[in-house]
């Protein structure tokens, strides 16, 4: 059963479509690089996924299922603003995620912030922009979900913060987990991918596994990309 299903899926705005007639199906596991230009529709396909919009026709389906509580149940979701409450300790905000999330494990959350030197005592307001794009990672990567969901983590901080995200990720991604990254700096998540689908416009441009698309084309994914959205 796919982990992650669009049927005939629409989404508009007014007159204006975000999505229109979007068909996709991806198998679970894997890294999934959910890749387009800003206004490709990205972040309101995702929007649909948590629940937090509805579509206008079609469905779209998390592991068979309508998104519902079951589906947040075993879908780990990073959005891409800052939702974190600043005015909590850091200690705070990790066991808020412990007491909602039954699937969320302590024990990794803190060992990761101690790697980051990070003071659980510590205010969230008083942590710079990187550290706190780095505490919403590992609050959602400490959870041991079916579905990991990750609205550009890696825009808007520095090369080593970039770094210390993708290693993050692939350290603490459960084996038969899927991960879908949501991105337009394809460069910096390429080597992590194991599949890539192109998001242009509302529609779904190209769908397939990463190693097949950089063979068939002969070229990165990265070189692809630039080539499908040239201006």
């Amino acid at each position: 059963m796919a982990i992650f299903e669009c049927r005939n899926l629409s989404m508009r705005y007014g007159q204006n479509f975000a999505l229109s007639k979007v068909d996709l199906s991806i198998e679970p596991g894997g890294i999934v690089g959910l890749l387009g230009p800003n206004g490709s529709g990205k972040t309101t396909l995702i929007k649909l996924a948590m629940g937090l919009l509805q579509p206008c026709e079609g469905e779209i389906l998390l592991g068979g299922l309508s998104p519902s509580p079951k589906t947040k149940a075993f879908t780990a979701y990073l959005p891409d603003s800052n939702y974190l409450n600043m005015a909590m300790r850091v200690e705070w905000q990790v066991e808020y995620y412990a007491d909602f999330f039954p699937d969320f494990e302590r024990e990794k959350a803190y060992s990761m912030l101690g790697r980051l030197e990070i003071d659980r005592k510590s205010k969230i307001k008083t942590l710079s922009k990187g550290n706190r794009e780095k505490l919403g990672l590992i609050l959602t990567m400490s959870r041991h979900a079916k579905l990991y969901i990750l609205d550009e983590p890696i825009a808007g901080v520095d090369p080593a913060a970039r770094d210390f995200i993708l290693d993050t990720i692939l350290k603490n991604k459960p084996e038969d987990a899927t991960i879908f990254l949501c991105t337009h700096l394809i460069s910096d998540i390429e080597p992590v991918l194991t599949h890539a689908v192109f998001l242009g416009g509302g529609k779904v441009i190209l769908n397939a596994p990463a190693d097949e698309i950089r063979s068939r084309e002969g070229k990165s994914l990265n070189d692809v990309f630039r080539e499908v959205f040239r201006w």
